[in-house]
């Protein structure tokens, strides 16, 4: 065997070596991707959610303001009706009454609305919080993820262990989103 071939064989083992030392590192950033589109997906979801939930909530606000016109119309007609001279008296009590039977139904559909539209404000906030959870996560998952990379280019575990501690905490914040209620 020549001092050539010696030194290539060498070379190919060291080759080697560095390989399989690095094959953890490579998994882990496989793994990290995975996590990163897994959390990023699971965000998008939770944002279009709280834009539907918003856009139910407006819904149920523009109803609760058409409700109140309704019946602010109504009480003016039914003051109108109460200061005009009637030749009439039992058509205008008539009158009056079912103006009064009106206000009574929409006060309640008022108040029904009104409760269902915060209702629905509040699943937003919920959301819109579980969402800021998930967008946390991936931030911190990408950079634990372009941290470990370093790992490859520097062959310094040093940037694979705290790749590694950006990733839990990215981890942690997107599993954090089960605390809330």
């Amino acid at each position: 065997m020549e001092a050539n071939e010696s030194h290539e064989l060498q070379e190919h083992a060291e080759h080697g070596a560095h390989e399989s030392a690095m094959r953890p590192v490579a998994f882990t950033m496989a793994v990290l991707a995975v996590l990163v589109a897994i959390t990023t997906v699971l965000g998008h979801r939770t944002h279009t959610e709280a834009v539907l939930d918003q856009n139910k909530a407006t819904d149920q606000w523009n109803e609760y303001q058409a409700h109140k016109i309704r019946s602010n119309d109504t009480q003016l007609a039914a003051d109108l009706l109460s200061v005009m001279p009637a030749e009439d008296k039992d058509a205008r009590a008539k009158l009056a009454k079912g103006y009064a039977e009106h206000q009574s139904k929409w006060a309640d559909e008022t108040k029904a609305d009104m409760e269902k539209a915060e209702a629905l404000e509040a699943k937003v906030e919920q959301a819109e919080l579980r969402a800021n959870r998930f967008d946390l996560g991936e931030a911190l998952l990408e950079i634990g993820l372009v941290i470990t990379s370093v790992t490859l280019l520097t062959h310094s575990r040093v940037y694979w262990h705290l790749g590694m501690v950006f990733s839990l905490a990215g981890v942690a914040s997107a599993l954090s989103v089960l605390l809330l209620k």
